[in-house]
């Protein structure tokens, strides 16, 4: 075997055994990089999310915990897929975890309950008490889930109303030159309102390592307003395809507008109808009595004399 040989097969086998290290280094980076992401998102979804375990976890009190196993017993797994989906639709308000809310379920099932049974049997008897009992304990059951299905309802239709609106200032920042993240990030720095938090949540998984495609999915999945997620599936197309965002925006915002000129005619059109009922039971009547009350009083007093 010659030198050169001898020379050719170690560089060989330190150049295979070399990219073997490096490979395995990049993927062992790779992987601590996909846990930090991770690790990261899950931070997020604990500041922004409504968990059921860790912090949410803990009852104030004895009491609270009890209340909160009753609330959880009585409440099926779908009504607490249910009650998770609503508290992110209502943006997750501070202290409004899952188990809080269980825990009021059961606190207001119990004293609503034993409520109505007082006010029963002091009212009519044993067999009322046992409604106002009953009556009173579905209504502290179910309280907390009409409060959580109006903050949610309130939040979304803000979504709605405020979306052309961001769109508008998102054409200009990207048709002055900006890129698409710094367009979101101008809309949450000079923004107001739910939907300039939700595109603030989205830069900030941006900014930890998830992909833009990603996040904005994860947008469209925590929003029911129909125009929102098709925004993001659209932009997602857009990300994908290569498509200028400019043009996507403009053609966005244009659709919003004329979406929004036809939901505030619709309600135009459903105002007669909501106020018919009132203007029948509530206007009528008093002025039928204002004007012909004098008359029928004084043909009652002709006809008595």
């Amino acid at each position: 075997m010659t030198l050169f040989t001898f020379v050719l097969i170690v560089g060989s086998a330190f150049a295979f055994f070399g990219g073997v290290a490096i490979a395995v280094a990049n993927l062992a980076q790779a992987g601590l990089g996909r846990a930090k992401v991770s690790r990261s998102l899950h931070a997020i979804d604990t500041v922004y999310g409504a968990t059921t375990s860790e912090a949410s976890a803990r009852s104030s009190s004895l009491i609270g915990a009890r209340a909160a196993q009753l609330g959880r017993a009585t409440t099926p797994v779908a009504g607490l897929s249910r009650l998770r989906r609503r508290l992110d639709l209502a943006g997750n308000p501070p202290y409004w975890t899952v188990e809080r809310l269980l825990e009021v379920k059961g606190l207001a099932l119990i004293g609503l309950g034993v409520l109505g049974l007082l006010v029963g049997a002091l009212l009519a008897g044993a067999g009322a008490a046992v409604v106002g009992g009953l009556a009173g304990a579905a209504l502290g059951y179910f309280v907390p889930d009409l409060i959580v299905y109006e903050l949610s309802e309130h939040r979304q239709e803000d979504v709605r109303r405020t979306l052309p609106d961001i769109l508008d200032t998102l054409i200009v920042s990207v048709e002055a030159g900006l890129g698409f993240d710094a367009a979101l990030a101008q809309v949450t720095r000079y923004g107001r309102g739910p939907l300039a938090g939700e595109f603030a949540r989205v830069l900030q998984e941006m900014q930890i390592g998830r992909s833009r495609v990603d996040a904005l999915r994860a947008l469209g999945e925590r929003t029911s307003v129909v125009e929102l997620r098709a925004f993001c599936a659209i932009v997602v197309q857009a990300t994908e395809l290569g498509v200028p965002m400019a043009n996507v925006l403009r053609e966005q915002a244009s659709q919003m507008r004329i979406k929004r000129r036809h939901r505030a005619e619709e309600l135009a059109q459903k105002v007669p109808v909501k106020i018919l009922f009132p203007l029948i039971f509530c206007l009528l009547p008093p002025l039928f009595i204002v004007v012909l009350g004098p008359g029928i009083l004084r043909i009652i007093d002709l006809f008595s004399r």
